[in-house]
């Protein structure tokens, strides 16, 4: 690789990370605003949780239609389009007070903004500059990099919406959300130029829903988006149920996206260097461990934090290694498109974890419930990713053999 293609894949990379920094750190935040939102319009918890649910739904359903069109004319349009959206979707959400205004503004106009500035789009970028031995490496990176907004972007949320209460914290969030537009210009990211005998659109689904490895690797994500969502909005309240300082939930979040950073590149790194599907085996075992004893040893807030760091370890970990083995399987020309397939289901997997936990609370008092459901939903996904084989299909080894 040349100097030149060295330097383009940097900035690109560079602009990824910053974009998916905004993006995903202020979407981590959202569980902050629960409870002032909830409290100020005499909500239970099933309004907030229903609209963070439908929000992370329509990101599912919009991502494989926005990944083909950045597949096919280059990321920037779907980016810029998703920012603005993304940052509409905040100004509206600050001015909600009611289960529809609140559904229209954080579930669909944020949802369809998060499906062109988020993973599906951001990586299938990434994976398109990297050459391919760098690629798992460059894709951890990039993720890490938005677990690190995580960090970052929680305590300065807090800080919005303790100095300027939650509607006006929102309406700051939607202006940072809006330097997402003019960071494309870092991307560089072109349409690669038809070749003899390309697949179309329809080929390249018939080839994936044809694969059992590929619904494998997205029953499997349906589990991490049930337990990430799950956790992230309905963590702070379920301390404060256990009589901790509500400031304890948004450290232990905090927590999460710092040592997800350090989780997200080591899986990178290791998703280079051996299988990725036992990998993913492995991960989704080791969250099951980390559930139970967080639930089920005593509770304290050295405990919690805890909780923070181990389940951060494994949060995003999912993410460089599911979308390299589906590069790995169908290379990366519909990489966004198919990775956003694969995503759909992490975000049918959101939808339920985010929804249940406010329906059964608010119906049972407890979230009891629904912890041992992601404790089984861990040993399903472990069982799910262990038969995936990371080979290519047969059109890439002729191509290759050719």
């Amino acid at each position: 690789m040349t100097s030149t293609m060295w330097r383009t894949s940097g900035w690109v990379l560079l602009g990824a990370s910053l974009i998916l920094a905004l993006s995903l750190g202020v979407r981590h935040g959202f569980g902050l605003f629960l409870a002032p939102m909830s409290g100020e319009f005499g909500w239970g918890r099933e309004v907030f949780a229903f609209a963070i649910a439908l929000q992370n739904l329509i990101w599912g359903l919009t991502q494989p239609f926005t990944g083909a069109l950045a597949d096919r004319y280059g990321a920037a349009r779907a980016v810029v389009v998703g920012g603005l959206l993304y940052a509409l979707g905040l100004v509206l959400m600050a001015l909600a007070d009611s289960l529809w205004t609140l559904s229209l503004s954080a579930g669909l106009l944020i949802g369809v903004g998060l499906s062109g500035t988020s993973f599906s789009v951001i990586l299938g970028v990434v994976g398109r500059a990297a050459p391919a031995e760098k690629r798992s490496m460059a894709m951890g990176i990039a993720a890490a990099a938005g677990s690190f907004g995580q960090f970052a972007m929680l305590p300065g949320t807090l800080g919005l919406i303790g100095w300027l209460g939650w509607s006006s914290a929102l309406l700051a969030l939607g202006l940072l959300v809006a330097l997402i537009v003019p960071l494309v210009g870092l991307l560089k990211d072109r349409p690669q130029p038809p070749q003899a005998h390309e697949q179309s659109l329809g080929e390249a689904l018939r080839e994936a829903a044809g694969h059992g490895g590929f619904w494998l690797l997205a029953l499997g994500f349906f589990v991490c988006g049930f337990q990430v969502v799950f956790i992230g909005v309905h963590l702070p309240a379920y301390l404060v149920d256990r009589h901790l300082p509500a400031q304890v939930g948004t450290t232990v979040l905090a927590l999460v996206g710092l040592f997800n950073v350090f989780g997200t590149y080591l899986a990178g790194w290791l998703g280079g260097r051996h299988a990725k599907p036992p990998l993913l085996s492995v991960l989704y075992l080791l969250r099951a461990v980390v559930i139970v004893a967080f639930v089920y040893l005593p509770l304290s807030e050295w405990s919690a934090y805890a909780f923070g760091m181990a389940m951060g370890l494994l949060w995003l970990s999912t993410v460089p290694l599911t979308n390299g083995t589906v590069a790995t399987l169908f290379g990366v020309r519909n990489l966004s498109m198919l990775g956003g397939i694969v995503f759909l289901f992490h975000q049918l997997g959101a939808f339920l974890g985010g929804w249940l936990g406010g329906w059964l609370y608010d119906r049972t008092g407890s979230y009891e419930l629904v912890w041992q459901i992601s404790i089984a939903l861990s040993l399903v996904a472990a069982l799910l990713n262990w038969p995936v084989r990371e080979q290519p299909v047969a059109r890439l080894r002729a191509a290759e053999a050719g």
